[in-house]
């Protein structure tokens, strides 16, 4: 039977996320990032196109790797200015009931303890419905707008981050029991205390005491996304991710991405669907080949090519400004996005700088650019997702709200006659449900939360154990009392 399909919306509370200029066209609402009806309104629309969720990215830093200056990307609004996405996400939760959000916070610049806290908040109020994308960052002046001299090496920020998410896995999994909040009102008592626990973490980079602040939330850990492809980055999504995110150059690319992490995965002891990967998708549909012919045209016209540069520069780390058209780049295994770097630096995939320009120019030159009728675009996405075995996409837009909305009225539809998409919300209450099925709303077993979630239960098994043995010698004692005592009375 072949498998539903997917979709996550693309965004980032900016006002050019991946295509530049584009916030130039009247019809774009792109400008109203910042207004708290433009979240509204999109999250009305994706839950009645039965995404899975908003998948909001975010930086920060500024792209100053283009003519080594943040000139052109605070010109084009390349990612720059942004809001922190997280704040966004209440609003969107009230007025939804299945539609899960998934937001990118940095494991570098943030100290584990108060983002724990926020994020069991974040799981708290959209009952369950929430996903941290996992990130070390790529931006070098990142690292000076936190307090540090210089960037942290690639292979670096992700050791920091394995200690990062073990330490929130204990405030999860392991600081409160799972029968700690009693709610006796007839005794006063809201928590057990001594069902409350430090965590005592001591590490390389971390040191906290705990105990965390917030009570179990629906899904405890929510769940985990990840972005990165590079030879570490695999290593890490492979023990922590349950959802991936991939941007490759093309289907056999995608293929043997997701089947190395997924083959990484077992190396875990995980099992291999226990991640779900998404491609990057981009969607251009309408009623007739010639509307979707002009909604491309309009889509070049306004097409900010500087801007699309300074994007390239900041993921690759590498400045096209002024080099030679015929020279081919080398791949140095820089501090940026390195997966980004190797596609055009490595390869048969390997580019010249003047195939990079050529290529930034068009939408269509992305493998993953899709335009055609409903028919044609519904043909193009089952090819993808059954070459690759990806799980879904996430759905970068071109018009706010217009992309999701072609997507959700023309798209949808189409998948839904051929059996590949949900026809309504079907699985549990969480997001974790909506990945792995009713009844799984937390992390599945070979998870590093999940192993620390069975020591709480030991532990809480041996408490309840211990407390049964003390009524029990308690009865005895009161037995013993009181026969004792009804001895002296008859002597």
């Amino acid at each position: 039977m072949s498998k539903l399909i997917r979709v996550n919306g693309f965004e980032m509370a900016t006002l050019g996320h991946i295509n530049q200029g584009l916030w130039t066209l009247p019809n774009n609402k792109r400008t109203q990032y910042h207004r708290i009806q433009y979240w509204i309104e999109l999250a009305r629309t994706l839950e009645r196109g039965l995404f899975d969720a908003v998948f909001l990215a975010d930086v920060v830093g500024t792209y100053a790797t283009y003519k080594q200056s943040r000139d052109t990307a605070v010109r084009s609004g390349v990612q720059v200015p942004n809001l922190a996405p997280t704040l966004v996400i209440g609003a969107m939760a009230a007025v939804t009931k299945h539609l899960g959000f998934a937001a990118t916070v940095t494991t570098t610049y943030e100290p584990p303890f108060g983002w724990a806290r926020r994020l069991s908040t974040l799981d708290h109020i959209t009952g369950g419905r929430f996903a941290w994308n996992v990130v070390t960052g790529y931006l070098p002046d990142a690292a000076k707008n936190f307090g540090l001299n210089e960037q942290i090496k690639h292979d670096d920020r992700y050791e920091l981050a394995e200690e990062f998410l073990e330490v929130l896995y204990h405030l999860f999994e392991s600081s409160w029991d799972s029968d700690a909040v009693v709610q006796d009102a007839a005794r006063g008592i809201y928590t057990d205390p001594a069902r409350v626990h430090e965590i005592a973490f001591e590490g390389e980079y971390f040191h906290v005491a705990g105990p965390h602040l917030s009570e179990p939330s629906p899904q405890r850990t929510p769940v985990i996304y990840q972005a990165g492809t590079s030879d570490r980055g695999k290593r890490f999504a492979a023990r922590h991710a349950e959802g991936t995110f991939l941007s490759p150059r093309d289907e056999d690319s995608a293929a043997a991405d997701i089947a190395d992490l997924r083959r990484l995965a077992v190396q875990e002891g995980r099992k291999a669907q226990d991640i779900k990967a998404f491609l990057s998708v981009e969607v251009v549909t309408g009623n007739s080949q010639e509307e979707v012919d002009a909604k491309v045209q309009t889509l070049v016209r306004h097409r900010d090519i500087e801007g699309h540069l300074a994007a390239f520069g900041g993921w690759s780390g590498i400045d096209l400004a002024g080099e030679d058209t015929d020279k081919f780049l080398e791949y140095t295994a820089g501090d940026a996005i390195q997966s980004w770097e190797k596609r055009w630096t490595h390869g048969e995939g390997r580019k010249s700088v003047g195939e990079i320009l050529e290529y930034v120019s068009h939408p269509a030159h992305n493998r993953f650019f899709v335009a055609g009728t409903p028919d044609r675009v519904a043909d193009r996405l089952e090819e993808i997702i059954d070459r690759t075995d990806a799980d879904g996409f996430n759905l970068v837009q071109h018009l706010s709200p217009g992309t999701f909305e072609d997507f959700t009225d023309l798209i949808v539809p189409e998948l839904q006659k051929r059996g590949r998409y949900r026809t309504a919300y079907t699985e549990g209450e969480t997001l974790r449900e909506r990945l792995y099925g009713d009844g799984n709303p937390f992390a599945h077993k070979g998870h590093p939360a999940a192993k620390i979630a069975a020591q709480r239960e030991q532990r809480t098994q041996q408490r309840i154990q211990e407390e049964a043995r003390q009524r029990i010698q308690e009865e005895a004692s009161r037995q013993v009392d009181g026969t004792y005592g009804r001895l002296r009375r008859s002597a």
